[in-house]
């Protein structure tokens, strides 16, 4: 199920954020929200390139807090850019929710993450 909704928030969501929220323009903002996607080529570097209990926030490059901060400043900017940004929060939200089912899973699993505390506060905050 984890799996499911992973790949759900990606790829089908945006479609509805872009149909709901930009219906003039859903099939150019739902293709920029899907090239969002690229950001996670910052995977590559890791070693190894995949592994299933590892929650990316704040491990790969383009998912780090500061990488965040520029994405949010992204919102404030024309379009594209205002949804370059979008997609990439949208993104990042998607796998913090990912890394939350892992750790509601198996909390020792993510005991080396790099945002273990965030996701320890919030887990905590949310009862899981």
């Amino acid at each position: 199920m984890q799996f499911f909704i992973h790949y759900f928030l990606h790829f089908v969501f945006p479609f509805f954020i872009a149909f709901i929220f930009f219906r003039k323009d859903w099939k150019k903002v739902y293709l920029i929200l899907l090239a969002t996607m690229f950001v996670d080529l910052d995977h590559l570097v890791a070693d190894p390139i995949f592994h299933p209990n590892r929650c990316s926030i704040n491990f790969h490059p383009l998912h780090t807090y500061y990488a965040m901060f520029v994405y949010f400043v992204f919102l404030f900017l024309r379009r594209p850019f205002n949804l370059i940004g979008m997609g990439l929060l949208f993104h990042m939200l998607t796998d913090l929710t990912d890394c939350l089912m892992t750790y509601a899973k198996c909390t020792e699993c993510l005991s080396d993450s790099p945002a273990l505390k965030l996701i320890q506060v919030i887990s905590t905050l949310g009862g899981i």
